[in-house]
């Protein structure tokens, strides 16, 4: 079975791809992930809030700025040097060892960090950079144009900063989804990745205190995930991957058929190990020959929405009440 794509302008063996996450972090699980088939890797992200707590940390600055005088901006650039330094080494060796494409990640909150950071990702040999945009809209005083226009006002920075493949990584808390992902595939990036998982918080009820919830996907987040797929595939100007909730080959064959250019997995692997990725590769080739088909382009998209579809099973969100009696 022929499962190569083209992804990000990428030559791809599968369309499995290691997402970002702390597996991609080791050079020794990139190594496996490649002998287990995957087409891509997509390098744990660097966090800007992680290199302004290494600057704290190490240099002991936590009274005000102005204490330190001229000495502070220097001393603190070079810890944030050294706290990136590894990161940029671990890109530079995989590029050495692996075959498959390298893809860099990068979340920043300040638009100035987007372009610095962005540069050393090229310059280390990244075969692409996907920018994890996680902004959640939370503040009160920014309206949804405020976040739209965050987006794109980075978005065309690192266009005229980089020559690489870019790819965004969005959430799904927008006001206009389809509208602005459609108009985001129009600003001359090449891919979207849906969608990226937040942070989940719970409550110990117990001692009345904040903590984090179980960070991995679960198997049913996949459907809302497996939705937009189908709604946006065919209306968008930019590759599309699909992540979040997928757990099997199964799941990947879904989102295959729903148009899903290449299918980030990262959850799956933690609860499996990372030579899971082998077991998903095969799983989608055993699928492929029981259909009788050679390449994924021979079905890929098959149950997307068209054009001007109005399939009610992906557009209605109250489905049943209209065909049963359930409140």
């Amino acid at each position: 079975m022929n499962t190569h794509v083209k992804y990000l302008g990428l030559e791809l063996n599968s369309p499995v791809v290691a997402g970002s996450c702390g597996l991609t972090a080791d050079i020794n699980n990139l190594c496996k992930l490649e002998e287990c088939g995957v087409g891509a890797v997509v390098l744990k992200s660097i966090f800007e809030e992680q290199i302004i707590y290494d600057i704290k940390r190490n240099t002991h600055m936590y009274a005000p700025v102005g204490n330190y005088g001229d000495s502070y901006e220097y001393i603190a650039q070079h810890v944030a040097a050294d706290s990136v330094a590894k990161y940029f080494s671990l890109i530079r060796e995989a590029k050495q060892k692996l075959s498959i494409p390298v893809i860099g990640s990068i979340n920043c909150f300040s638009h100035e960090n987007w372009i610095t950071y962005a540069k050393q990702f090229q310059d280390s040999g990244c075969d692409a950079l996907e920018l994890n945009m996680a902004i959640m809209p939370f503040d009160t005083s920014l309206s949804a144009d405020d976040v739209e226009r965050t987006f794109s006002n980075i978005i065309q920075s690192l266009r005229k900063t980089i020559s690489i493949p870019i790819s965004i990584k969005v959430g799904s808390y927008f006001t206009d989804l389809a509208k602005f992902m459609q108009q985001l595939s129009w600003s001359g990036i090449q891919g979207i990745t849906m969608f990226n998982k937040s942070l989940q918080v719970d409550i110990d009820i117990d001692h009345e205190t904040l903590r984090n919830a179980d960070s991995l996907t679960q198997p049913g987040e996949l459907y809302n995930t497996l939705r937009w797929t189908a709604i946006l595939s065919k209306k968008l100007r930019c590759d599309l991957c699909a992540t979040t909730g997928v757990s099997n080959a199964h799941d990947i064959v879904k989102l295959l058929l729903a148009g899903a250019t290449a299918v980030q997995v990262a959850s799956c692997l933690y609860r499996n190990g990372v030579e899971y990725a082998k077991e998903l590769n095969d799983g989608l080739q055993e699928w492929m020959k029981q259909k009788n088909y050679e390449n994924i382009d021979q079905f890929r998209g098959k149950l997307a929405l068209k054009q001007n579809d109005k399939a009610s099973m992906l557009m209605r969100t109250q489905f049943m009440n209209y065909f049963a009696e359930i409140k």
